[in-house]
């Protein structure tokens, strides 16, 4: 017998060896708003069916939380990939980014655009598997075997990614006769799935999943074609430059031609900022006030200082507004509702003396830059200031720059806006998607280990926290842009894996944050390190990894 202590409902009780998490779930009766997907077990997530064999710590998980969603959406996308099989044999469906508040797939190949009722033939034979309550089955088998499989089936992305991981093992999953592999664990059965909807969008359909908050609900598709654009641009070039997998990245590295990729991909860059700079340029009439936006970890400041070199090829003259020096004094700053200063909010910004200086630059006057002590949480002044001329282009950077109360009294006409974001470039394969948020996490831990001094811990627990800003303050925004800008690079998952692994084996195994650290250690278990040498000053990576020519 075993002891299991269980955190749902903070009780131990012994049970016999090899007991499954889902016999300990009834045996103690656990409830859930929800019903229970998986559970962690010392930290870690398994599935339903995983046998206990020394005494453990559990807490049961059910689809509003983060884990349990991403269970959900990996068991879907393996429902839909059976069924578009079925419905299009031969064709490869690829499952390509978040989009729209849900998942854009296409299938490889197609040439066409996809008819409605294909999508609508695929959405009815995933609804009749779902109905059926299959079984998800998982075997481990050796990884040899998995690559035949693989091949066999058509999945050869799957094999690549394998043949340059050294595991002996793999876990393979099958959905009756259909086989697959995924990042992270499944759902026990079809018949948990049963909240999705499946629509025609752009030449391929969107994967509607349920809300996080209300899960029987479908998420609210909410139109984003800019950004579907950067997303498909990028893609585009991943395909070119057949670097679109892990697997294919890592075959770079093998052959000794990631040097020539490092290139490539700032190379990419480059012309893109100088296509930015050229449209602000070439604007009927110049705009006076470049407004940049973007999530955490996003590169935003060496975009900036990269636009202002374009901007000046161009034969305009940047000037830097820094929005951090229009904060309101500490005692004016509001409150969240914690009682804690929620500097995120746009009230902590003096909305009105910016959109006055603004006004005051524009009309050819000199004014004096207001300064902000972080220490003192006061404003000041030391005789800084600032006048422009008709070459002038001020560049002003922060999370609410796109939010059109920031600028109000300031006309569209006189404003460029752009939003810049780590999106994630490259999958893992077909039916394996990269998150961004995970690109934008990993930097952000390299970078507060390096200049902040933070443990990865930190960053993780801090983390729930900024998501939540971002989704608040910055992403309802984003569609206002005049153009985005994608600062991930190809190449960035090798690069990174270098510097955040000894920090990511760092966060103690007792504490909650371990999960999401073991879910960021096995994805780099599929990724081949890449030495950072070739990467130029200027790279946004530089702002993350250090060595950069820029000032921050």
């Amino acid at each position: 017998m075993i002891e299991i202590i269980c955190h749902n409902n903070q009780t131990k009780k012994k049970f016999p060896l090899g007991t499954t998490l889902s016999q300990i779930a009834v045996e103690l009766n656990i409830k859930l708003k929800h019903p229970i997907l998986g559970a962690f077990v010392n930290n870690k997530l398994k599935e339903l069916t995983y046998n206990i064999y020394k005494p453990k710590t559990v807490e049961f998980i059910d689809i509003s939380h983060p884990d349990g969603m991403r269970m959900y959406v990996r068991s879907l996308s393996f429902v839909l990939q059976k069924a578009a099989c079925e419905i299009l044999p031969g064709r490869k469906l690829k499952i390509e980014h978040s989009i729209s508040k849900g998942y854009y797939c296409e299938f490889d190949g197609m040439g066409k655009s996809l008819e409605i009722d294909t999508v609508f033939a695929i959405g009815t034979r995933m609804r009749e598997l779902i109905s059926q309550d299959i079984p998800f089955k998982r075997d481990e088998i050796l990884s040899t075997e998995a690559i035949q499989l693989f091949e066999e089936s058509g999945l050869t992305e799957k094999a690549l990614l394998f043949k340059s991981r050294p595991q002996l093992y793999t876990s393979v999953y099958k959905l009756q006769e259909t086989i697959d592999y995924f990042f992270g664990f499944l759902v026990p059965s079809t018949g948990y799935l049963k909240v999705f909807d499946l629509v025609k969008y752009y030449d391929g359909m969107l994967l509607i999943v349920p809300k996080l908050e209300t899960p029987d609900e479908c998420e609210d598709i909410v139109i984003q074609d800019k950004l579907f654009e950067v997303f498909q641009e990028y893609q585009n070039w991943g395909e070119i430059l057949n670097v679109g997998y892990i697997g294919n990245i890592n075959e770079a590295v093998k052959s000794k031609q990631i040097s020539e990729l490092i290139k490539i991909a700032e190379a990419l860059h480059e012309k893109k900022l100088a296509y930015i700079a050229d449209t602000i340029y070439n604007r009927p009439k110049l705009p006076k006030l470049i407004l940049i936006s973007g999530p955490s970890s996003s590169g935003k400041t060496t975009f900036a200082n990269r636009l202002a070199i374009q901007l000046k090829v161009a034969g305009l003259k940047p000037a830097t507004l820094s929005l951090d020096n229009y904060f309101v004094n500490r005692e004016l700053t509001p409150r969240d509702k914690n009682g804690e200063y929620d500097f995120e909010s746009l009230d902590a910004l003096d909305v009105q003396l910016l959109n006055k200086n603004l006004l005051q630059l524009f009309a050819g006057e000199r004014i004096e830059l207001p300064k902000f002590s972080f220490q003192t949480g006061q404003r000041f002044y030391d005789g800084d200031t600032l006048q422009i001329d008709d070459k002038t282009i001020i560049i002003a950077e922060g999370i609410h720059a796109l939010n059109p109360k920031l600028t109000a009294y300031i006309s569209n006409d006189e404003k460029f806006r752009i939003y810049v974001s780590a999106l994630t470039t490259i999958s893992l394969d077909n039916h394996n998607r990269i998150p961004t948020t995970d690109t934008r996490l990993v930097r952000r831990i390299v970078r507060d280990y390096k200049y902040r001094g933070y443990s990865a811990l930190e960053t993780i627990n801090r983390w729930f926290s900024v998501r939540n800003g971002e989704e608040e303050n910055i992403f309802p925004y984003q569609e206002n842009a005049d153009v985005m800008f994608n600062t991930a690079v190809h190449y960035e998952t090798g690069v990174l894996k270098r510097y955040a692994e000894p920090l990511l084996h760092e966060v103690p195994k007792n504490n909650p944050a371990y999960r999401e650290a073991v879910r960021l250690l096995k994805f780099f278990s599929y990724v081949m390190p890449i030495a950072d040498e070739e990467i130029p000053p200027t790279s946004i990576l530089r702002e993350f990894l250090g060595g950069s020519s820029f000032k921050y």
